[in-house]
């Protein structure tokens, strides 16, 4: 946040304890800030919940803009669509209003929670090492300065200063993995004697590591000329040490397929043993493809012919 000072930023504020503290925080410590909130229109009292925001950011003396979204126009994944849509609001906004960052409430219970989830599905040191600080999300900073930052306290925040805040009935509903986990995490101390504290020195820890692997991932692919596709040799990826192998990999695909994320931990393993000979895949909304010692990464859809690219690549060098 040293870095902010001064600067207009941007708060997502959904009236739930943690963004309502943040806000308080904010305001407290005189940060210029906006507040943003989205009504996804998923519950029965998000008109409530939009209502109160506003009122509270009166009360504050915070500018406050609110987005809708109907969400109930959306039949699967609801939860990765509404926090699609909640970020290109966000950030449409930020964009348009020159907001250089936006800062979220997550916390340090969000913190072990998103630790837990990516081990259960096998990850890597990216998903281990779970959410950064510092983050980015289409073109605009994120700021999470509450990651060591427990629930509870937040919580009692609230309570002791009759501070009125909402809960989201989806965050009891067993359904959601992360609903889950936060009902069960408390067996890790009781019967494994493994603390919260010492899960987050565990992704704090796992952060650093992979700080690093990303400066050589970021210089790998700074070596690689991109336009509407990517091409380079079999042994330059191999040569690689395979998580920087991985990770490289799966930011060229990211690049060349223009998705949110990058192809899960799985999928890339697989990838990197179907190159090891000449193939042709599909993955990330690219078509990769290996003849002899060549590698090409292109839109999905788009021709995969090595001819055509070396000679325009030649004519480039002249």
């Amino acid at each position: 946040m040293k870095n902010y000072t001064g600067q207009k930023l941007a708060v997502a504020v959904s009236g739930g304890v943690d963004s309502v503290v943040l806000l308080y925080w904010l305001v407290a410590i005189g940060a210029n800030i906006v507040c943003l909130h989205v009504n996804h229109g998923l519950r029965d009292v998000a008109d409530i919940e939009t209502q109160y925001v506003r009122d509270l950011c009166a009360k504050l003396n915070v500018p406050c803009h609110v987005f809708f979204w109907n969400g109930k126009s959306v039949s699967k994944g609801i939860e990765d669509a509404a926090r699609q849509a909640r970020y290109n609001l966000m950030t449409d906004f930020c964009h348009e209003n020159n907001i250089d960052a936006i800062i979220t409430a997550h916390q340090a219970d969000d913190q072990i929670e998103t630790f837990l989830m990516n081990l259960g599905r096998g990850s890597g040191v990216y998903g281990l090492a779970a959410m950064r600080r510092t983050g980015e999300i289409n073109g605009i900073k994120i700021l999470r300065p509450l990651l060591n930052v427990f629930r509870s306290e937040l919580q009692d925040f609230c309570d002791k200063n009759n501070i009125k805040y909402f809960s989201d009935e989806m965050n009891f509903d067993p359904h959601y993995t992360r609903v889950k986990i936060r009902q069960n995490r408390h067996l890790m101390q009781e019967k494994l004697g493994i603390s919260d504290e010492r899960i987050l020195l565990a992704i704090e820890n796992l952060g650093r590591v992979r700080d690093t692997v990303e400066k050589y991932v970021e210089s790998a692919v700074a070596s690689v000329t991109f336009d509407d596709y990517a091409m380079f040799s079999d042994s330059f990826l191999f040569d690689l040490s395979p998580d920087i192998r991985l990770k490289f990999l799966g930011c060229v695909i990211q690049k060349i397929g223009g998705d949110r994320y990058q192809p899960r931990l799985n999928s890339l393993i697989g990838a990197l043993d179907n190159l090891r000979t000449d193939c042709k895949f599909t993955l990330g909304h690219c078509t990769v493809r290996r003849l002899k010692e060549k590698i090409l990464v292109v839109p999905e859809g788009a021709k995969t012919t090595f001819r055509k690219r070396n000679e325009k690549r030649r004519i480039k060098q002249k």
